[in-house]
C-alpha cells in the first residue's frame, strides 16, 4: 500500500541518521525497539514545513517525489509527505502499517475537517500511534494506543491518549499543568489515495492554514520552535511561550540555523521576496 518496495531504504536511513541494530544480513527487525529508533531519528532530522505551498507549487505524494524532496533534496514536508515516507520505510522494514485521518483540535472549540494524516503501526498485536508530521507539538516517539489514559514522557514532554465515544482516540499534550488536545481520530482506515484528496485541500484551498503563509516547525526534547509568518515561537514544557519577529533579512539564517533548511538560491530569493511583501 505504501510503496515500500520502491524506497531507497539505505538513503532514507542515512538521511535520518539512523543508529540502531541490524541483523547479520543487514536487515532491520520489525520490532518495537526499531520502531522507536526510526521514529525518533525521523522526527529529529526532517523538519515540518509547507514552503512549496507558499511558493505556489503542487505537493506531490507519489513516493518518488517525496523521496526526491525529503531524502535526496534534504527538504522537509508536512504531514502527508512526512508520514507517507515514514510508512514506506516501516513497511519496507516489515511492519504492519495503516493510515488514519485526524481532526486538529489546537484551535479551541471549533470543529475542523479531517485534514491530518497519522499512522497506526501494529507490533506483536499491539497498536502504536506514529506521527512524524504534526509540527512542534507533535510526537517524537510512538504512542501506545492499547492503554488509553497512560501518561508517556518523551524528553521533557508528556502525552496521553484519551478514549472517547465511537472508538475515537484523542492525543493530548501536557503544557504546564494543563492537558490540551492536539487531534482526534476514528478507527476508520485511510489509504494513500485518501491523503491525495486531503492534500489537495491543504495545499490549494484559500481556507487552508498553509495557504499564503510561511509555516516551519520542529519538535525537540526540550524547547520546541515554530516559525509561522514572521513570528518565531519557542515553546517550553512548563507552558511558557516566547515570541520574536523574524524579518526578511534574518529569514534564511533562521531557516538554516534553527530548522536545518537550506534552499536553492532561486527558491530562497523568492521566499525572501514573499516575506518582505508582508510589510
Amino acid at each position: 500500500m505504501w510503496s515500500g518496495d520502491e524506497l531507497d531504504l539505505d538513503a532514507y536511513l542515512d538521511r535520518i541518521g539512523y543508529q540502531g541494530d541490524r541483523e547479520p544480513s543487514g536487515e532491520l527487525r520489525p520490532d518495537l525497539r526499531t520502531l522507536y529508533a526510526v521514529h525518533r531519528a525521523h522526527t529529529a532530522a526532517i523538519t515540518f514545513e509547507s514552503l512549496d505551498v507558499l511558493l505556489g507549487r503542487p505537493v506531490a505524494l507519489d513516493l518518488k517525489s517525496i523521496e526526491d524532496k525529503l531524502v535526496h533534496g534534504r527538504r522537509g514536508g508536512y504531514c502527508y509527505e512526512q508520514n507517507s515516507l515514514l510508512a514506506a520505510a516501516l513497511q519496507r522494514i516489515g511492519f504492519e502499517v495503516s493510515g488514519r485521518g485526524a481532526r486538529n483540535r489546537t484551535r479551541g472549540d471549533s470543529v475542523l475537517a479531517v485534514t491530518h494524516a497519522v499512522l497506526v503501526v501494529t507490533v506483536e498485536g499491539e497498536p502504536w500511534l506514529c506521527d512524524a508530521g504534526f509540527g512542534f507539538q507533535g510526537l517524537r516517539e510512538p504512542m501506545p494506543l492499547g492503554r488509553p489514559g497512560t501518561e508517556v514522557r518523551q524528553g521533557e514532554w508528556t502525552y496521553r491518549v484519551r478514549e472517547e465515544e465511537d472508538g475515537v482516540l484523542a492525543l493530548c499534550l501536557l503544557r504546564g499543568d494543563t492537558w490540551r488536545d492536539l487531534y482526534a481520530f476514528s478507527p476508520q482506515h485511510y489509504h494513500p489515495v485518501d491523503y491525495v484528496v486531503l492534500n489537495h485541500y491543504s495545499s490549494t484551498h484559500p481556507a487552508s492554514s498553509f495557504a499564503g503563509r510561511l509555516v516551519v516547525q520542529r519538535p525537540g526534547d526540550g524547547v520546541r520552535q515554530a516559525l509561522v509568518g514572521r513570528e518565531l515561537t519557542r515553546l517550553h514544557p512548563d507552558g511558557r511561550a516566547e515570541q520574536e519577529i523574524v524579518g526578511p533579512d534574518e529569514l534564511l539564517a533562521t531557516l538554516d540555523q534553527q530548522f536545518g533548511l537550506r534552499l536553492p538560491d532561486r527558491d530562497a530569493a523568492e521566499l525572501v521576496r514573499i516575506h518582505r511583501a508582508e510589510d
